[in-house]
């Protein structure tokens, strides 16, 4: 056979396998996607232990006196962590935890006065808060968050406007992303109280930008850009930057499209080296990402540029990474989560200098 007989089939067989994978998008993909799959691998100065023997943690957060809340999904336990002990808090409730529903995100207001928590209830996901010295009395400010047994969202955090910022999942309805009406695969933003933030792209409407498949971290650097990671379905993960208003594609484009309604990622992976999960932006000014199914951290600048790759495939499933008041990183470990293979002592979080 001639070399150019061997190309064309060559050429004829990727564009099959292509079209397997799910046509346009995945020949975009083969081709000219661009993707930091293949960054290098890096060493943090140490890694050590913070605590042991917890159960799928899913969220963090400091308080003022620099302690630290931890959500753990299935058994919808608020830890707290000090002096590498962990002791129980309160239990939510009313959580009803289910696939990759259950006890989610946690957030501390920036005077420390209010803890947040996004939780998946009997009939959507909803935002309570209580006062640090009482969890038990928790108040619900925002309600109807689409639900199902996966694409639940869940990372909230505060910007530094003062603002909560609420990422969520379409919730195995791929049209609610593009659905402005909706509140499935956004992120939101809302006052302290839980009404929509004054200066909200839509007036009077909780939706800050859409198109998003399954938001799963949020995070701002020292100039304010806002950032954001989100599981892809079958081709690319995304790490996005946020503006006020934009459309994210999904689920018409998944990864970079030529179309210029949507706002492309400003870096994609294939899903089995990420499936990224919780957001930081270190004392290096550079993003931190936690992820599962890759089961590496990355860090990479805020253009998109330089990924490294650190613990690859040393501690199984990440959930999620915070900066330390200390300059040190955490890391939760989720290992529990019905997807890893947990080790002895897991899940833990996992502390890096």
């Amino acid at each position: 056979m001639s070399r150019v007989r061997i190309a064309l089939t060559v050429v004829v067989a990727v564009v099959l396998v292509a079209a397997a994978l799910g046509g346009v998008a995945a020949w975009r993909g083969w081709f000219s996607e661009p993707s930091v799959s293949g960054a290098p691998d890096a060493q943090p100065a140490s890694v050590s232990d913070v605590v042991t023997g917890l159960r799928a943690p899913w969220g963090l957060a400091f308080l003022p006196d620099g302690s630290a809340l931890v959500t753990e999904r299935d058994s919808a336990r608020i830890l707290s962590v000090r002096d590498n002990a962990a002791r129980q808090v309160t239990v939510v409730d009313e959580a009803e935890p289910a696939g990759e529903g259950g006890l989610l995100g946690i957030a501390v207001a920036p005077a420390g006065d209010w803890v947040y928590v996004y939780y998946t209830a009997a009939g959507d996901n909803r935002i309570a808060r209580f006062r640090p010295d009482q969890p038990d009395a928790r108040t619900v400010v925002f309600s109807g968050i689409p639900k199902a047994g996966n694409h639940n969202g869940g990372r909230i955090a505060f910007g530094p406007d003062g603002m909560l910022y609420v990422g969520t999942g379409d919730a195995g309805d791929r049209d609610a992303a593009q659905d402005r009406g909706s509140l499935g695969g956004k992120i939101l933003r809302l006052t302290p109280e839980g009404a929509p933030a004054p200066g909200n792209p839509f007036g009077a409407s909780p939706v800050w930008s859409y198109g998003h498949r399954n938001v799963q971290g949020l995070a701002w650097d020292s100039s304010g850009a806002m950032f954001a990671s989100e599981f892809g379905q079958n081709t690319y993960d995304e790490l996005n930057r946020i503006e006020p208003g934009h459309n994210y594609g999904w689920p018409e484009a998944e990864g970079n499209s030529s179309d210029p309604a949507f706002t492309n990622p400003i870096a994609t992976w294939r899903t089995a080296d990420a499936s990224p999960s919780g957001l930081a932006v270190g004392p290096d000014g550079k993003i931190w990402m936690a992820c599962l199914r890759g089961e590496r951290l990355y860090t990479i600048n805020t253009d998109g540029s330089g990924a490294q790759a650190l613990l690859r495939g040393e501690h199984g499933r990440l959930r999620h990474v915070a900066a330390a008041p200390d300059g040190s990183m955490w890391v939760l470990t989720s290992n529990y989560d019905g997807r890893g293979n947990p080790a002895p002592g897991d899940d833990r979080i996992l502390r890096l200098t």
